[in-house]
């Protein structure tokens, strides 16, 4: 008997097994497509960075998930309409933070990336805020950071600022010119490079050293209650301990870029 038992626990240590976290149920968990976060792999179906994070978490945890795709600001609707239990890359504001809990996964930082056909003469921040020929693509009810949502800001009372659904259609609108620049996180623009052949940009690094962002899973209040999140919380620590979410950034970016996403 003391053998079975000792086996049993073996076992579960083993596969990791939901028991071992308790089972958190049915969740609708919302996707928004976005560089290496989420996009769809060669063979059709969605991949990324955020899928395997939550695909990961849902093992461990014993959920079952029920995945959807939208833009970001259907997400929110929904989850403000409890329609939605949780979404993922989600910079905490208080806004945010009425109806849902953040569990912190990545470290990011924004970037201005210059369409080809902007003049070389455009170095810095200051060089294209003179310059009102030119405009800027964001992602509606994006948040990039204390410096780039002032400068934003500045920009959007020139005009100057188009809000796209999402990412997308920001692209599409950069490729074409339509916007002479657009705002990316690394993870937004590394595929952008890794193109054959690669979208003609530059990355240009205008913030502050300490002007990044945090994204997490953010959690319905209404749907998910505090021991759940924070079971959660416990389960994504372990993965950035083990090495699991370095292995997960790593599939998807490079080993540098990946390395950063730890910095939270």
């Amino acid at each position: 008997m003391l053998a079975r038992l000792i086996l049993c626990a073996a076992l579960l240590c083993l596969t990791g097994t939901a028991s071992a976290y308790g089972d958190c149920g049915h969740l609708r968990s919302a996707f928004y497509e976005y560089g290496a976060l989420y996009y769809k792999a060669a063979d059709g179906s969605w991949t990324g960075i955020d899928k395997d994070v939550v695909d990961e978490v849902a093992r461990r945890m014993g959920c079952t998930i029920e995945p959807s795709t939208d833009s970001r600001v259907r997400i929110w609707a929904g989850m403000n309409g409890g329609n939605i239990d949780m979404s993922v890359s989600t910079v905490a504001t208080p806004e945010r933070e009425k109806f849902g809990r953040v569990i912190p996964y990545l470290s990011e930082r924004n970037y201005v990336l210059l369409h080809q056909n902007v003049p070389a003469e455009v170095r810095s921040i200051d060089d294209f805020t003179a310059d009102h020929g030119l405009r800027i693509g964001v992602i509606k009810s994006f948040r990039h950071g204390k410096f780039y949502d002032a400068w934003l800001t500045q920009l959007r009372a020139q005009g100057r600022v188009y809000e796209a659904a999402d990412y997308p259609a920001l692209l599409r609108l950069f490729k074409v010119g339509r916007v002479q620049a657009m705002m990316s996180i690394s993870s937004g623009w590394y595929p952008l490079k890794q193109e054959k052949p690669p979208t003609p940009l530059r990355v240009m690094d205008w913030a502050p050293p300490k002007d990044g962002v945090i994204g997490g899973l953010i959690l319905s209040r209404q749907h998910v209650d505090e021991a759940t999140a924070e079971r959660f919380s416990q389960t994504i620590r372990a993965m950035r301990e083990d090495g699991t979410l370095k292995r997960i950034f790593e599939r998807h970016l490079n080993a540098e870029l990946a390395a950063r996403l730890l910095n939270y």
